[in-house]
């Protein structure tokens, strides 16, 4: 008589879908990676560059960079940092979706950052094809250097190389990606030491581009770009007291400006 779990077991397997079929790595523009299977993304529609406003050398850089990877060249890995809401990821999507236009085969893939350990199986999928992959990491940040050095040795140093058309696309509020606490530094033998250890993983990328608040009239002319472009009227003098409301003045505060605006107005975005 058959074992009473093996027939359990065996009813579980039948009533569990099937595994979904691998994603054609040739044929979306965007991809999710979710630790253990990639998927396309379901919708991506970027941010037009010519809307983001007061990045412009932070543009120039990123672009070129993604220009190069995009033409199986040499590229670097890149570290967008600083003030919250200024742009930082809605740059990296908006510049693949530019390099795309231009008939690049570049693609973007959104990796969890919960999932930090399973990059080595997504660099060992991709390194099936030869297309160039922008490897996107949002918001990354680290409580201490502990756990951080996985990264850092997937980025370099490993055994293991990573394929050469895979290249990481970071965003973080931190500089350095990790807290800087003067007491650690203060407490240690050798200060330095601990000074090196900290900054190990941002010396990794060799494009670090920060981002900072803008001032009243960037913000402004951020709002009207984004107004004119949903054939929204607004008011400077309104929008200026939303930021004001908000304590922050940003791109991502002027998007939820016009947000509110086109629901004021009757209009969907």
């Amino acid at each position: 008589m058959t074992d009473p779990l093996i027939r359990i077991a065996e009813a579980l397997e039948r009533l569990s879908p099937p595994p979904a079929p691998p994603a054609d790595l040739e044929a979306h523009p965007a991809y999710v990676w979710r630790g253990r299977e990639i998927v396309p993304a379901r919708d991506f529609t970027p941010t037009p560059l010519a809307l983001l406003q007061g990045v412009d050398k932070q543009r120039t850089a990123l672009l070129a960079n993604l220009e190069r990877l995009s033409a199986g060249h040499a590229a670097q890995d890149a570290l967008l940092w600083g003030a919250r809401g200024t742009g930082k990821s809605a740059l990296v999507k908006g510049a693949i979706a530019a390099v795309q236009a231009q008939g690049g085969r570049l693609a973007l893939v959104e990796a969890v950052t919960t999932h930090l350990e399973t990059l080595p199986d997504l660099f060992a999928l991709l390194a099936t094809t030869d297309r160039p992959f922008a490897i996107f990491l949002d918001d990354l940040g680290f409580d201490a250097a502990a756990d951080a050095r996985a990264l850092r040795s997937l980025l370099e140093g490993g055994a293991e190389a990573r394929p050469a058309h895979c290249r990481l696309f970071v965003t973080s509020n931190r500089r350095h990606l990790l807290p800087r606490d003067i007491d650690a530094q203060s407490s240690a033998i050798n200060p330095r030491d601990s000074i090196d250890d900290d900054l190990a993983l941002a010396d990794r990328f060799g494009l670090s581009l920060g981002f900072h608040v803008v001032d009243q009239d960037t913000y402004v002319a951020i709002v009207r770009g984004y107004a004119e472009a949903h054939g929204l009227q607004f008011d400077p003098a309104d929008a200026i007291q939303w930021a004001t409301r908000r304590g922050s003045r940003s791109g991502r505060v002027a998007w939820q400006y016009v947000v509110e605006l086109a629901g004021r107005q009757g209009k969907r975005l």
